[in-house]
């Protein structure tokens, strides 16, 4: 649901800017080194002074940080000139990283012609501070400044994106990640942020007004979804809408292919890759020619990872997942997705062993190769909750895509948002939630706001390895998983699928803490898009 076309390609041939427009101290910031981030000059990846580089982005830290939300146009080096949405100029945003325990002020300062918010996704901060307009704060408007302000006690890989009209918003750019750092010591720390973009941005869809190619000039008024016929909630996907054809530009970092910035190694250095899926489709990334482990999910450590090679990352929307080698294997090695789509070709990066000689990779993305299942991965080690213990609250959400009308929706038992069951609890409340994906081809996603779950059994089969702690979960067509959490953060939260286009269409509830009264009170005028 992109707003994507040629026309800023006709006024801006030529440019080689990741971001052309009023472009501020992040311009030129590819490798960029954390202790260099007040600096003008461009840093080459690579550590300095043992501080690693991020990879393609600006770096912001301290216990203050502004962000605004602005139009630009991004150069994703694949000769498409995309009209996008920002967080200060730049596609992803710059990367927000705090030390645990650091109370972290942002201030979000609204430039756009419509209503944003910042979500904090996998972060339990306050209710307050969760970002969902109507729920938790007005959308600030165009002009107006907002600030968030919570205490990260969390260490891990977490992303911000909108929440406000996120179908349209997030697919438009406005996310970035924030690291909240740990007490694992690596030589060099790349974070590759995935996406998927359509480069004519001229599709007919919901949600989305192409009778304007200027972003900067067009009647957003037409980006309300509308309310379907029964139950209020944004109006349907089409009926059949194949992602592939919706989305042909993938992008890590913004960039295409070649045109990302190489991810810099020495040999015997430590590495640590950081994986933020930001788009609404999963990708399966290979890394060449390395042993790895994969470390955490979703922020999220896992117990004693085995060295694993030749093995692909299934990366769902939301999700995160962070790797670590020891480079051992002197050359240039991909980093790439592996599937059919020729847009899964743009999906690649290269790891370049400095000053060496060694074999050149060479791309291979239609090779079948198995992929980890996160379910039996680790080691098994004591955890906070099993099947068999008691719990205050069981739940099921059956899962499942239906038509209506020549449209889909996706439903959760049967229902669209906001007519869904909301799972009522008390704080302190231990619950254990069933989630079951009946839709016959649709993955889903499952984020759940201000809370860590561990994940229990999948399709009937308690875990094998390492406990599993997530707050986004995928299910795959068919798939069964029953997952516990502790109600530990009151408020009113959502539990929706990240595929933004089903949320946007049905897909979504609220974890409700009925001892919990918030003071927010919504205004009408404030044009409050959840989802």
């Amino acid at each position: 649901m992109k707003r994507k076309n040629f026309f800023k390609l006709l006024i801006l041939t030529g440019a080689l800017a990741a971001i052309l427009s009023a472009c501020s101290s992040n311009k030129d910031m590819e490798g960029m080194d954390h202790s260099k981030v007040d600096q003008p000059a461009k840093q080459e990846s690579g550590a300095v002074e043992g501080q690693p580089p991020t990879g393609n982005m600006e770096v912001l830290t301290g216990s203050e940080i502004n962000l605004t939300a602005k139009a630009a146009t991004l150069d994703t080096g694949s000769g498409n000139s995309i009209p996008v949405w920002t967080f200060n100029n730049s596609v992803p945003g710059p990367q927000i990283r705090v030390k645990k325990g650091e109370v972290l002020k942002v201030n979000l300062k609204n430039e756009l012609p419509e209503p944003v918010t910042i979500h904090w996704h996998g972060i339990p901060v306050p209710n307050e501070m969760d970002g969902i307009p109507g729920v938790t704060q007005n959308a600030v408007q165009p002009g107006e400044t907002f600030t968030y302000e919570f205490k990260v006690d969390d260490p891990g890989t977490y992303w911000y994106h909108s929440h406000q009209d996120g179908v349209n918003q997030v697919d438009r750019g406005l996310y970035g990640s924030i690291i909240v750092e740990d007490d694992i010591k690596t030589d060099r720390d790349y974070t590759l942020v995935l996406d998927e973009w359509n480069s004519a941005g001229n599709m007919d869809m919901p949600g989305v007004d192409t009778s304007s190619s200027d972003s900067s000039d067009v009647d957003h008024s037409n980006m309300d979804m509308g309310e379907s016929a029964n139950s209020g909630t944004q109006s349907s996907v089409p009926a059949g809408h194949d992602m592939n054809s919706m989305y042909d530009l993938f992008t890590i970092n913004g960039k295409v292919g070649e045109q990302f910035n190489k991810l810099l190694v020495k040999k015997d250095e430590k590495v640590r890759i950081r994986l933020i899926n930001a788009g609404f489709m999963s990708h399966k990334l290979h890394i060449h020619g390395q042993e790895f482990k994969v470390i955490s999910t979703d922020g999220q450590l896992i117990n004693n990872p085995a060295l694993i090679k030749d093995q692909l990352i299934d990366i769902a929307p939301g999700e995160r997942y962070d790797i670590e080698f020891t480079a051992n294997n002197p050359g240039e090695w991909y980093i790439e997705e592996h599937g059919t789509a020729d847009a899964v070709k743009g999906m690649k990066a290269l790891i370049q062993y400095e000053g060496s000689d060694g074999p050149k990779d060479q791309p291979n993305e239609s090779a079948e190769l198995p992929t980890l299942d996160i379910a039996k991965y680790g080691q098994a080690s004591q955890a906070k909750f099993s099947l068999n213990q008691k719990y205050d609250l069981e739940y099921t959400m059956n899962l499942n895509t239906k038509e209506q009308k020549g449209e889909q929706i996706y439903t959760i038992n049967d229902e669209v948002y906001p007519n869904t069951e909301a799972i009522k609890v008390k704080k302190g409340d231990l619950v254990k939630v069933k989630l079951v994906n009946n839709s016959k081809e649709d993955e889903h996603p499952m984020h759940l706001h201000g809370h860590f779950f561990q994940v229990l059994s999948k399709n009937g089969q308690p875990l094998e390895g390492s406990p599993i702690i997530k707050d986004t979960l995928n299910l795959k067509p068919g798939e069964e998983y029953v997952v516990a959490f502790e109600a530990d953060n009151p408020g009113d939260w959502m539990f929706h699928c990240h595929d933004l286009h089903h949320a946007s269409s049905g897909m979504v509830t609220h974890l409700l803490y009925t001892d919990f009264k918030s003071n927010f009170v919504p205004d009408p005028n404030a044009g409050n898009k959840p989802e």
